[in-house]
């Protein structure tokens, strides 16, 4: 397969082809193809004139901004490589993703993220350009500059991985990685050249940024901005912009269908919801059948950019609960123990500056995703664990998300978490944590006298805690060794 062209040479193109069309609504912002080339030149220039080149790192730390899409593009267009942080990091959690990435630049939203710079050993070195600032003068005093069709094969995105556990690394992510998987997503959810995504979840994490973000644009299509999450600004936006598409947790879809203006709300315009990070339940697909929108669930991980397997609103019913089946350049395995491999044109090559981490993510060829997985003879497939996280009762291994799957389809439960816990006799038996729907009553007592007949006993937690909440990282993934802390594990 021949690669192709670099990202720094999108906007180029799309303002060719369409320069009218609106790219990007941020507030009461809009910007046609056009405008967004225009700027995004100039910004090079500008980034150019203060050292920046092939090679070299610029980092963007904010919310989602116009100025984030901007900022990738004259970078990824000057031959230099992006750095997404995630601004729900710590300051030195900020400070360890500077030092060990070095950008020459950061661009920085407001006072508050710029502060985030102050513990990092390496800030004296980092010129920070805020926008409204110094980052607007430099669009504003530049020439438009010429961008470099990179190599297909050349580091576009550093992009530092979502797990809740180890060292945080970045996984190095090619302009052709980035662009295969945006192929992926414009051949398998059939985006149209008029689409209106409405974007609330953070840029800086791979789902948001590949599986919406860039095939979007890659259509010439309209990125409604969102800084943050909110249900009524949400259905507002979905009225007002007439939004086509959406995408988010399951929790997030969960909250917009709780409120109380989701029986009145106009949602003829919307297509699809892109959900991510769980399985969306049964209970909530009943919600949205009627209402227009169809559930297009994925599965994936930063280093595949993301997207590894997808299922269709077609057999959302029938095979709720599975991960779907590969994208199109995709090629899914799984190795002996059942573990998920994936291979393609979207995977990373491996991690920046950690050669050692690197090759160990790889089997052959093929990447190690980590997570479990049953394949039925239809090709779907179900994630039944993490690796790591099967624990052993009575000499048998217990899948914690097995349990999680059937303690979601009692009614009244609306999210769950199990893990092994120790035990003198068993060697480890479950411990679940419940969210129940609201003005549920099911105790925990219930819940076990419910399991029974429906798993096995040594699969049946021990103990059942009922909660209001439970952790999830930003990708919506459960937050596991935050609940083994809270156990003293």
């Amino acid at each position: 397969m021949t690669p192709p062209p670099g990202l720094g040479t999108w906007t180029a193109r799309r303002a060719r082809n369409s320069p009218e069309r609106v790219a990007l609504v941020h507030g009461s912002t809009r910007v046609t193809y056009a405008e967004l080339d225009d700027r995004v030149r100039r910004l090079a220039a500008g980034l150019r004139g203060l050292g920046v080149g092939p090679g070299d790192r610029v980092a963007y730390l904010g919310p989602n901004h116009p100025a984030f899409v901007e900022t990738m593009f004259a970078t990824t267009g000057l031959g230099a490589v992006f750095v997404p942080l995630n601004t729900r990091l710590a300051a030195a959690e900020i400070a360890f993703a500077l030092s060990d990435t070095t950008p020459r630049v950061v661009v920085t939203l407001d006072d508050r993220n710029a502060s985030l710079l102050a513990p990092s050993a390496s800030s004296d070195a980092l010129l920070a350009l805020e926008v409204g600032g110094a980052y607007d003068d430099l669009i504003a005093t530049n020439d438009r500059a010429d961008l470099v069709d990179a190599d297909p094969d050349a580091l576009a995105v550093l992009m530092f991985t979502s797990g809740t556990t180890g060292r945080p690394k970045a996984a190095c992510l090619t302009h052709a990685n980035l662009t295969w998987n945006a192929l992926n997503v414009v051949v398998d959810v059939d985006l149209r050249s008029d689409e209106v995504c409405l974007l609330s979840a953070p840029l800086f994490h791979a789902a948001a940024l590949g599986m919406t973000c860039l095939p979007v644009l890659l259509k010439g299509g309209t990125l409604v901005l969102e800084q943050a999450f909110d249900v009524d600004r949400t259905l507002d936006l979905v009225e007002r912009e007439r939004v086509t598409v959406m995408f988010g947790v399951p929790t997030m879809f969960a909250t917009i269908a709780r409120s109380p203006r989701f029986a009145g709300a106009d949602l003829s315009s919307v297509r699809y919801l892109l959900c991510g990070g769980a399985p969306v339940p049964p209970g909530l697909l009943d919600v949205y059948t009627g209402r227009g929108p169809a559930f297009l669930q994925g599965y994936g991980m930063t280093e595949a950019a993301p997207g590894v397997l997808l299922l269709d609103p077609a057999h959302a019913r029938s095979k709720a609960g599975t991960a779907g089946r590969p994208h199109f350049f995709t090629d899914v395995a799984r190795s002996e123990a059942g573990e998920i491999l994936v291979r393609g044109p979207h995977v990373v090559a491996g991690y920046w500056r950690r050669p050692d981490e690197s090759a160990a993510a790889f089997d052959d060829g093929w990447f190690r995703s980590g997570d479990v997985a049953e394949v039925d003879d239809d090709g779907f497939h179900r994630i039944v664990d993490r690796v790591k996280d099967l624990y052993i009762s009575g000499g048998e291994n217990v899948s914690p998300a097995e349990v999680e799957g059937v303690l979601a389809g009692h009614p009244e439960v609306v999210d769950a978490a199990v893990v092994g816990v120790p035990d003198d006799r068993w060697g480890e038996v479950g411990h679940a944590w419940v969210v129940l729907a609201e003005g549920g009553t099911t105790t925990p007592a219930d819940l076990l006298a419910w399991l029974d007949g429906r798993l096995a006993r040594f699969k049946t937690p021990r103990t059942v805690e009922v909660v209001d909440t439970l952790p999830r990282n930003p990708t919506g993934k459960l937050d596991k060794p935050a609940l083994r802390r809270s156990l003293g594990q």
